[in-house]
């Protein structure tokens, strides 16, 4: 039985075009690793919803991503569908709801992501008491953790894991946390959980706003971490989508050649996105590779890719050529 059916499937059909980048974007992600270099993944759109899961964890758990940046809804919706996943309900003919159709969903309590409803009650709300718990307590102790902290905190709890519907090695989120994975989580104010903790400051439950770790401490943490991993090894920057959490970490490069005035500062050693954004619109998101060499952030030589599909498509595919499937 072939031992790489996935794998081979893509390398025998994927010969043009953007099925073509995608292939030549995977054996350059894999010559990264081999020659000895890291590789941060960053997760916008709702690619937990998606359930990026299935193969971004195999990924972590074997050693292929190093660090993740991801906007606050990747990393509360990993875990919404971690305990959660049997309450989802999928609306394959999403585009012929109507405004009524829409308002009977908001009034069952279910959140649509495209063609899946997150159910508030048993998703949202089930983690906003398990998180509260450790916001109030950290709150009380004078202790401050980053988001992605306080999730690896409830992961711990054996209540909460009680509540598991999917097979935990399915969850990148909890992948991430058992490798102990540098997380940074820009903007996570902007999260069904940013806005909640927002509420509970409101109401006086929690005292400290700053409970919470703030996005500039996420940034000093990441200047840190590639200053420190640098040193012995290329980076590489594999974008799927764009927005905060590919354009934050990517930053950290001039910021630290220009702002801090450090010399011989290596700049990303691979760079490939995933996109649907359009150039000509002006998008940060949707800029060629090649416009990132006057920002700082790549060299001339730094392999570059872009690959212009659907993340839901191309980035499971890539994790499986990647991993060998």
């Amino acid at each position: 039985m072939n031992a790489q059916p996935i794998t081979n499937f893509i390398k025998h059909h994927f010969r043009h075009f953007n099925a073509a980048a995608l292939v030549e974007a995977a054996e350059a992600y894999r010559r990264h690793l081999d020659s000895g270099g890291k590789m941060m993944v960053t997760l916008a759109g709702a690619m937990s919803t998606a359930e990026l899961g299935l193969s971004l964890a195999e990924m972590i758990r074997q050693d292929k991503v190093h660090a993740i940046s991801c906007t606050g809804a990747n990393l509360e919706e990993d875990v919404f569908n971690l305990v959660a996943h049997d309450y989802y309900e999928r609306i394959p003919h999403y585009r012929d709801l109507t405004p009524q159709d829409e308002k009977a969903l908001l009034e069952r309590h279910l959140n649509r992501v495209t063609d899946t409803c997150i159910p508030e009650g048993e998703a949202m709300r089930r983690i906003e008491s398990f998180i509260l718990e450790e916001w109030m307590a950290s709150d009380a102790r004078g202790e401050r953790l980053f988001p992605h902290e306080f999730f690896w905190r409830i992961l711990d709890n054996p209540r909460l894991q009680a509540n598991y519907q999917i097979d935990p090695k399915d969850s990148w989120v909890l992948a991430a946390k058992e490798k102990r994975l540098p997380m940074f989580v820009p903007g996570w104010e902007d999260s069904t959980l940013g806005n909640m903790y927002a509420g509970h400051c409101i109401t006086g439950d929690i005292k400290h706003v700053h409970t919470v770790r703030t996005g500039i401490e996420y940034m000093i943490e990441l200047a840190n971490w590639y200053t420190e991993t640098s040193v012995t090894a290329s980076i590489g920057f594999f974008q799927i989508g764009g927005g905060i959490a590919g354009d934050f970490p990517i930053c950290v490069v001039p910021m630290l050649h220009q702002d801090l005035r450090r010399e011989n500062v290596p700049v990303w050693g691979y760079f490939c996105q995933i996109s649907d954004s359009t150039t000509s619109y002006g998008s940060y998101s949707g800029a060629v590779p090649n416009e990132k060499i006057t920002w700082g952030k790549l060299a001339v030589e730094t392999p570059k890719f872009i690959i212009e599909s659907d993340a839901s498509i191309v980035a499971p595919l890539m994790f499986a050529c990647i991993l060998g499937w």
